[in-house]
This record gives structure tokens, C-alpha cells and sequence, in this order.
């Protein structure tokens, strides 16, 4: 396959490492730091020291006949390279972030026919252009709407599944890990894990956006989140709580505040005066 990464930061490079070392082409477009270690490289470079050559560029190349260009940069970035994605000749645009807004509008920027969305299962890191990464094996795994992708992640060493109804999994996504994140990066910045005063916010927080998540109609999905969202609340605090308190998780606090940020800014506007437990919590 002949692939294109867009934002090839943790979760970008992740995927580029496994499907170039699965024999793929892949191609990653980049800028900034990221771009200069990359092509100093010019390979995904692990923190073993283990490679996988790349083709590194600063645009995405219109013209090319991508099998897949796979978008992971931050929602709030995403703007940015649309105009790129819909002249792109590319056979699948798939874009792969944290969301709470509808899809609609990603899909009528490529054309329903070759849109395709996913959430990864990776935790990972760069520290200074070497990647550290945990790709989730089962359980929640790596989450897509496209059946054929799902198989190529899953042989490249990325198991991943197929959901139908994706804009209620990220809705749903969300909810869970805007307070997850904000209690990692506050634990990451302070070096130490979040007050049980702190815990009990954020779990309030978290509440408001299950319930949020059903007010616009989206479904709790999948099961197990359904079951976590009728927890108690102070066993959603004890779960925040303790996530601070681990190191590798805090480790991910590096990325900082601006992913939960965006995402209780979109939470916020598809319910205008309906998530102040949100905006309280919001870095």
C-alpha cells in the first residue's frame, strides 16, 4: 500500500512505524522540530534504536495516488490541512483524533466515499525524535470505520476493530477523557498526582459529559463505557485519582492542555449554558 501519515507526532509515528516495518510505503508529512528530525533520519527511529525508513515531506502531495493519507493531527489543526485533503487523489482520507463535533463536515470536505475515521489505542511519546510507544492489544483496542483498514492495522501489529456509529464512540470517548487528561496534565505539570478535592471535580465533569453525550442523542458506546458511565461518582474520582499517581500515564501530561481544552470548547458549544462542571475544569 502507498501511505501517507499527516502529523506524524506519538500516535502518527506509530502507526508509520508498524506499517512501514509490515513492508508498506509510507510517506510522513511533518514541520517544524519534528520535520528536522525526520529528515535528519529519514526513518521513525524508536527509543531501542530500532528504524523503519520513511519518506519524509513538509506537504502532502496532491497529485499522488494514496491508497490511504491518515490524518492525526489535533482537531484543533485540522483546518489547516483540509483544503490539501479535499484536492488530495487519494483513494481514503481518514482522520484519526480526539472529536466531539459532528463528522459531517470532514466527510462533505473529502466526499462521503472515501471518508473514513478512527481512535487509536496507543500511548505514546517523542523524546527529542525517538518514539517510546504502547499499542493496546485487547480490550478497547484501536477503533475504525472501515473493515479493509481494520485488517491492514491489525497485520501491521495495531489490533483493530470496526464501530458502526463512530461519532457516538468519540462522544462517548470524550466524555471519559477530557477529565482523565486534565487530571494527567495537572499531575504531569506539578509532578505530583491530583487532590481528592480535585477528583471529585473532575468526576463531576465526567458525569456532565455522559449525560451530555445522551441529551444529543449519541448512544454510551461500547458496553463497557455504558457501564462506567453509571458508576457512582466517587468511584469515578477514586479512578481519577489513582490515574495521576501513575507515572507512565502522567508521562503523556508532556503533550499539555490543549487537546482537553478544544474538546470542552466543542463540548461547551453543542450545549450552550449546560456544562458548567466542564468549564470548571478546563486548563
Amino acid at each position: 500500500m502507498k501511505i501517507a501519515i499527516v502529523g506524524p507526532g506519538g500516535i502518527g509515528s506509530t502507526f508509520a512505524f508498524q506499517l512501514a516495518r509490515a513492508g508498506h510505503e509510507v510517506t510522513v508529512v511533518a514541520r517544524g522540530k519534528r520535520l528536522d528530525h525526520l529528515q535528519r533520519d529519514q526513518a521513525i527511529v524508536n527509543a531501542s534504536g530500532q528504524r523503519a525508513e520513511v519518506n519524509v515531506s513538509a506537504a502532502l502531495d496532491t497529485t499522488a495516488a494514496w491508497d490511504l493519507v491518515l490524518v492525526t493531527v489535533l482537531a484543533s489543526q485540522v483546518d489547516a490541512v483540509l483544503p490539501a485533503l479535499a484536492a488530495s487523489a487519494a483513494r481514503t482520507v481518514m482522520f484519526m483524533f480526539n472529536t466531539f463535533e459532528s463528522l459531517g463536515r470532514l466527510q462533505g470536505a473529502v466526499g462521503s466515499a472515501r471518508f473514513a475515521f478512527g481512535f487509536p489505542a496507543i500511548l505514546a511519546t517523542l523524546d527529542d525524535g525517538k518514539l517510546t510507544s504502547k499499542i493496546v492489544s485487547r480490550g478497547m483496542v484501536t477503533t475504525v470505520t472501515d473493515a479493509a483498514w481494520a485488517k491492514v492495522f491489525t497485520d501491521a501489529g495495531i489490533p483493530s476493530v470496526v464501530h458502526s456509529d463512530m461519532e457516538s464512540w468519540l462522544r462517548t470517548h470524550a466524555a471519559l477523557v477530557v477529565p482523565s487528561m486534565v487530571a494527567i496534565v495537572t499531575s504531569h505539570t506539578r509532578r505530583a498526582g491530583v487532590s481528592w478535592t480535585e477528583s471529585m471535580n473532575l468526576a463531576r465533569a465526567m458525569v456532565e459529559g455522559f449525560r451530555l453525550v445522551r441529551q444529543l442523542g449519541n448512544t454510551i458506546t461500547p458496553e463497557p463505557m455504558a457501564w462506567l458511565s453509571r458508576l457512582p461518582q466517587p468511584m469515578l474520582a477514586t479512578f481519577l485519582w489513582t490515574l495521576s499517581r501513575l507515572e507512565t500515564v502522567r508521562k503523556t501530561g508532556a503533550a499539555g492542555p490543549g487537546e482537553p481544552r478544544t474538546l470542552i470548547d466543542e463540548m461547551a458549544a453543542a450545549a450552550p449554558g449546560q456544562t458548567p462542571a466542564l468549564l470548571a475544569i478546563r486548563p
